[in-house]
Order: structure tokens, then sequence, then C-alpha cells
């Protein structure tokens, strides 16, 4: 074998040594509130559509000595460490053009050591974030003419420093006539380079990018000193044909809100709405914009739309509440400090009601498909959470770190994340109690504009405990909101009461709703199945969920499994939907062909209670406080 003199012998190498007793952080340095020294500059490359690789150059400005640099892990709004570090290829660190010899923290993957040479006053960083390609992989961020720009996902921050102390300069390179939006103001164009002003980098990672070959900009508050715009990226020129009533609507939304809050905390405000069954749908808030994503026929389809269309309400809401009114135990100096989640049930459950109210009250949904999709809501806690029986809504807010976001099996008996919509039905019980209690002179209005419409103008995050809800409850009038709440985030019951209380309950019927009727055709899915045989089913028949102890559970049938054929011909819902529908009459049980792996068998499910499609029908003699919760202000 020939001798490779090129090869450095093996005692060269210098492995690090790690002593069992040595802290876990003992080599990144906490965060400060102290200005980092000088503006790093970062560029990211986005033109490489067709293979999804977004190029990053950064300068960052150093002192000799070991400098540490972090992968943004925990970010606002995803309430878990998901930073994707693992999409992190091709690290290059030099000085001068002479490479730098950097390593990963042992106990971090996310934090990367790098030695500074005398002399040395700047380093350069380069490396690739290569995204997802597949669905399988993660959410597509890039297509042939549509991007979705994550700045924390493409840079990299020294350690040391509170975020908001650290100025960056940043600059995106675009595919050829394409078209952007974001939160960031321009500096300056060069071809089909933006530089943008210089800003915290805090505030650049709150101002993604969104980008688009076919793309339109709609003005939500015309002659307004702070404009609101609405950013439309779509996968081709015939989905962004919006009409004047739609655009009327969304102008209705950005009202009803400052009629809510009476305040803005912005100076401008962003929606980055995709409308793509390319692009990964989103719905991610920010504090002056909002990453919105929606299927390719939002507004071409507009009839059959109505399912999600709360999400811009749900994203721009967070605008007042959670991001600039946040838990304290959310908020954090730096993106790798682990953030608490326990007041998740405020700030997502209550933006989670607003959403759904301020859909209403800007026209975006009727009265009926507000009551429509509110059905929906609480059939889940009528019979599809029978998770409540071990757990409560607050312990639900350790499942954005505990699961990662992840499908569950039985997420129906394991639960997920319920302080979004069970949150949203206790808010629902808390405004119909303000109202009852004050004989209508006062709502949960007047608990959101104290709360969240304070300090007009103001943009620095305000944050607050849970003693400070309690004290802003009181204040609209005086009741034992402390026990109230204490008692309904912890209990092993969902809070169903609160529908009652607005004047209205949930039954069940023979047909569904015209809005869940669009649910199943927009997106595959069968809501009604999981409250009579209690089945979530996917598109081609992929079994997501079995409701524990339901009919389908105690025959035997398992989450992940794969109807065939129902009573012996093909799947296809409505046929299972027929057969639902007969076994009111019929005393045969229904024949399921199920697949598993590589194993077929057939299961005889004795079921015999016929449809159970949600609706809410009028209490009566009750006060109707919900027609007056969703009317326009």
């Amino acid at each position: 074998m020939p001798h490779c003199s090129t090869l450095e012998p093996l005692s060269s190498f210098q492995p690090v040594h790690i002593m069992a007793n040595e802290p876990r952080t003992a080599n990144i340095p906490e965060p400060l509130d102290t200005p980092y020294p000088g503006t790093l500059k970062l560029h990211v490359d986005a033109s490489d559509t067709r293979q999804g690789i977004f190029q990053v150059r950064e300068t960052i400005p150093a002192q000799a000595g070991e400098l540490v640099l972090l992968y943004p892990q925990w970010l606002p709004g995803h309430h878990s460490p998901t930073g994707p570090i693992d999409r992190l290829a091709g690290l290059v660190v030099t000085a001068g053009g002479k490479p730098l010899a950097w390593q990963r923290e042992a106990y971090d993957v996310c934090a990367f050591r790098v030695p500074v040479p005398k002399g040395v006053d700047s380093i350069e960083v380069e490396f690739q974030y290569l995204s997802a390609r597949t669905a399988a992989q993660g959410p597509i961020e890039m297509t042939d003419v549509l991007l979705n720009l994550c700045w924390d996902k493409c840079s990299l921050y020294p350690a040391g420093h509170y975020t908001r102390q650290i100025a960056v300069e940043a600059s995106v390179t675009l595919p050829a006539g394409w078209e952007y939006g974001t939160a960031l103001r321009a500096a300056r164009h060069r071809k089909d380079t933006v530089t943008f002003k210089p800003v915290a980098y805090n505030l650049l990672v709150d101002s993604p990018l969104y980008a688009g070959l076919h793309a339109r900009k709609i003005d939500l508050d015309p002659g307004a000193k702070v404009p609101v715009t609405l950013n439309v990226f779509a996968d081709a020129p015939r989905f962004l044909d919006i009409t004047d009533e739609q655009i009327k609507l969304h102008r209705n939304l950005v009202r009803q809100a400052y009629r809510l809050f009476k305040s803005k905390h912005y100076d401008h405000y962003d929606f980055l709405l995709s409308v793509s069954d390319q692009l990964s749908g989103k719905g991610l808030e920010h504090h002056q914009s909002s990453e919105d994503g929606h299927p390719a026929e939002y507004f071409t389809d507009w009839a059959n739309g109505a399912p999600r269309r709360d999400l811009l309400a749900h994203e721009y809401e967070h605008s007042w509440n959670g991001k600039f009114r946040r838990p304290a135990n959310n908020w954090t100096p730096n993106f790798n400090t682990p953030m608490g989640d326990g007041l998740l049930w405020v700030y997502e459950g209550q933006t989670q009601y607003w959403g759904y109210v301020l859909t209403a009250r800007a026209g975006l949904w009727s009265a009926e498909q507000y009551r429509d999709a509110l059905a929906q809501v609480v059939a889940v806690y009528d019979r599809g959470r029978p998770g409540f029986a071990w757990r409560g809504i607050d312990d639900t807010t350790n499942d954005p770190t505990a699961a990662l976001r992840r499908p569950q099996p039985y997420y129906n008996w394991q639960m997920r994340e319920e302080y979004y919509n069970a949150g949203q039905l206790l808010w629902l019980w808390v405004d119909a109690r303000i109202r009852t209690l004050t004989k209508g002179r006062k709502s949960l209005d007047h608990f959101a504009r104290a709360f969240f419409g304070v300090d007009d103008g103001v943009r620095a995050t305000k944050t607050y405990v849970r003693e400070d809800v309690i004290a802003a409850l009181n204040g609209v009038v005086k009741f034992g909101w402390d026990a109230f709440l204490a008692r309904h985030v912890i209990a092993h019951r969902p809070p169903l009461e609160g529908l009652r209380a607005a004047g209205w309950k949930l039954v069940y019927r023979n047909e569904p709703s015209d809005y869940e009727k669009h649910t199943a055709k927009r997106y595959g899915t069968q809501p009604g199945f999981m409250y009579s045989i209690g089945l979530g089913i996917g598109k081609d028949g992929h079994i997501n969920d079995v409701r524990w102890h339901g009919p389908a559970y105690d025959a035997g049938i398992s989450s992940g499994e794969t109807l065939l054929a129902v009573n012996g011909t093909a799947y296809k819902p409505e046929l299972l939907a027929d057969a639902i529908q007969r076994s009111n009459t019929d005393p045969a049980p229904i024949e399921l062909l199920l697949k598993y792996q590589d194993r077929y068998r057939s299961v005889a499910l004795d079921y015999h209670d016929g449809p159970q499609y949600p609706h809410l029908a009028p209490v009566k003699g009750a006060e109707d406080h919900l027609r007056r919760i969703i009317a326009a202000k």
C-alpha cells in the first residue's frame, strides 16, 4: 500500500475530554443586556429555487479569544425547541481568508466554539440551509415560484448578549423578477439583491420574508398613517383573482381589531399570505407581520373556503396578545434560553377565541359559519377528547416541548395542545359570565382593551403573570376569577358549560353542516366519523386517530391502519357515511376491510346509532350572548 504523506498522524488530533462533573453549559456565556460591538452583516442567497438551497454568508465582528456562535433553537410562537439545526450544512469559518477550526459544544448541538486569533476584528461564516424537498422531510419552504425565508434558520449569532443588543444588516438575493413582502424596510436595491435597514437581531428573526413570481399587494387601511398591507403570493396568476368584496372583508378585519383593542403596537403591519398547494401552509405570529398559508383556491373558491378562514384573524390578534403582551416565562433574552409555556391558555386560548370572533365580526364568516365552526370545536370536547379523564388544559401547555408538535398515535387520549380550543371555550365562558354579571353592560371586550390594548403605539414587549390576568378581570367586574380559572384549567373535564352560558347547546343531526362538508372537500378529513363510530380518517382511508373506548376502538381497530373497503366495496367517504346512516335501521354490523403493514383483516363494527354531525341550537328562554359577541362593532 503506498504511503500517503499528506495525512496527519493520529497523534496530531486533540479530542475534547469531558469530565463527568463538568457543567454542561460551562463554555456558553450567559446573555447580558449589553451591546454587542459592531454590526453583523448577513446575506442569504435564496435564488436556488430549483434545488431548495439557501446560501448563507455572515460577517461577524469579533475579538481575540473564543467566540461562541448559536443557532436559534427556541423561537417565539413555536413554544418549543424547534430550530432545525439538522438542516445546517457546509459550515466554514474563516478570518482574513484563513480557516478557523470551529468545534460544536459537547452538550449543545446548537452551539459552536470558534477560536479567534489575535489581530482579527471580524470573522466570516458560510453555510447552507437545506430546505425540505418533500413533505416527509418537513415544511416546504421553497418552490419554483415561491419561498419563505426565516432569518433564524439562516443565521448564527454570538452568545453572551441579549438578542436585542445585537445589530444586524441583512440582505437577500432573490430570483430575477420576484416580488417580496416583509416587515423589514429596504435601505437599497441592487439588481435582484435587497439590503435592509439595520435592526436588532430579535427584530430580524421576528421579520420573515415571503417572495414569489406571482404576487399582489393590497392596502388594508387606505389613507392610514400606520399602513397595513396584505402581501399575497400564489402558485399561479389565476389564484390572485381577488374580488373587491373579498378586499372589503379583509379590511373589515383590521377595522374590527382596532375597535376591539383601541390601539396598535406597530408602525406598519404586513400579512404574508401564501395561497399555494406547493409551499407548506403556515400560521405564525410576529409583532409587525404574520406568516399565513392557505390552499391555492383561498380566494377563487371562496364559497367552499370557510374552514380555517379564521387564520389571518388569529395571527393578527397575536400582535397584541403574544407579541406585545406575553407571559413572563415565555419571554427570553435570546433564542437558546428555554421558554416556559404555563400561560398558553391565555396566550393561545384567548387568541383562538378572538380569532373566531373577529372573523365573524369582519364578515369573513357569516353568523351561521361561525356557529358551525364552533360546533366542531365543542363536539371535539363532547366526544373527541376522552384524555381529559387524566389531564387538564394547564398540563397540555407542556405538549409543544414534550411532543414537538409531531403526530400522535392516539391524540384524542394523549391530547394535543388543548390550551387552544379548550382555552377558547374557557374564554367563551368568561365572556358569558361577565355579560351576565353586568347585565350586558360589559364583556370580554373590556378585558381585551384594558389588558392587551394598553400603551398605544408602544412596541416593546410588556410581560405579565397570572396575577395580572386576575387583576384585569376584576377590573372589569368583581368576581372570584382566581378560583374560577384555577379550577377549570386543571379540571379533568373540558369547559363545555360556557356554550350553554352563552345561550346555545350542542346537538347532533343526521346531516353535516355546510362548514363540515367544505372541511371534508378542502382538507380530505371527515370530522363526523369521530363523533359516531370514533374514527379519524384522512385522505385515502388512512386512520389517524381512534377514539379511546369508542365503537371502533372497542372493535379492535388501530390508529395507523388503512380502511380499504366498507361492506365489500372499495372505501370512499360517502360509502362509509351511507353505512353509518343505515345503521339506525340495519341490524347487520358494518364490515370494514383494514390493512396494517402487510396484513389484511376484516372487522365487524356493531354500531347502530346513526350519523352524529355536530350543530348548535339555541337554549330555549336563554339570553343569546353569542349573537352579541359576534356582532360587528
